[in-house]
């Protein structure tokens, strides 16, 4: 016998699907004031197939650079360490965020330790460290374990995610202008539960993800 499902229940699956695959795409809310203006920010795909908001001055001529300067990167607004992020984790992160776009961008351009002439600057931010709860998956809308799900996430026991975000704004070397800029949130490994202590592991990959992403979109500019 053919089992027959009712139409808002497979509504309801369908849209909590939809939901999952969506990618995360940082939003005017999320800004954080270090790029100072985002009106002329517009979606974009990187080459990793991740939503990205990206402004290149259309003037831009990357043959001018044969070096890059990568900033110590910075928290934007400075956060306060705590029990869930300690001062290890926000030490640990920046010092590896700087060592991956150093790694990446010098497979395309010789990474200098002071900007000048032919040199493109690198300044990123991190503008956010944080947890949120994870979505319902689509088998929780089910009644029986829709009161489940709300009961865990009510004490805390339900997986989070690690979140991150940046916003990197690139200047030249030479007359210290702005030449292009990014904002880019990530999804890192979950958390168990909101007591675990997030750390750099948490989200090493995205930033992986996102150096690499930049040193892919610096060579697809150059053809």
């Amino acid at each position: 016998m053919r089992k027959r499902f009712s139409l808002p229940l497979l509504a309801a699956v369908t849209l909590v699907l939809s939901a999952c695959s969506n990618k995360k795409v940082a939003t005017p809310d999320t800004y954080s004031g270090f790029l100072n203006d985002y009106s002329a920010l517009t979606e974009h795909q990187s080459p990793s197939g991740q939503p990205v908001l990206s402004w290149v001055n259309p003037k831009l001529e990357l043959d001018r650079y044969t070096q890059v300067y990568i900033e110590p990167s910075q928290y934007y607004p400075q956060p306060k360490p705590s029990e869930r992020l300690p001062q290890t984790t926000l030490g640990d992160t920046t010092w590896y965020y700087d060592a991956v776009l150093k790694f990446e961008m010098g497979k395309v351009l010789t990474v200098v330790t002071t900007p000048g002439p032919k040199t493109l600057i690198v300044r990123p931010s991190i503008t956010r460290v944080s947890a949120s709860t994870q979505g319902l998956r689509y088998y929780e809308w089910l009644p029986i374990t829709l009161v489940a799900a709300g009961v865990s996430t009510a004490t805390g026991i339900r997986d989070q995610d690690s979140e991150i975000a940046t916003e990197v704004a690139f200047l030249d070397g030479e007359t210290r202008t702005l030449v292009a800029k990014v904002v880019r949130v990530g999804t890192g490994i979950p958390l168990e539960n909101d007591k675990q202590v997030i750390t750099t592991a948490n989200i090493k990959g995205v930033l992986d993800g996102w150096a690499s992403d930049l040193r892919k979109s610096y060579l697809a500019m150059h053809k």
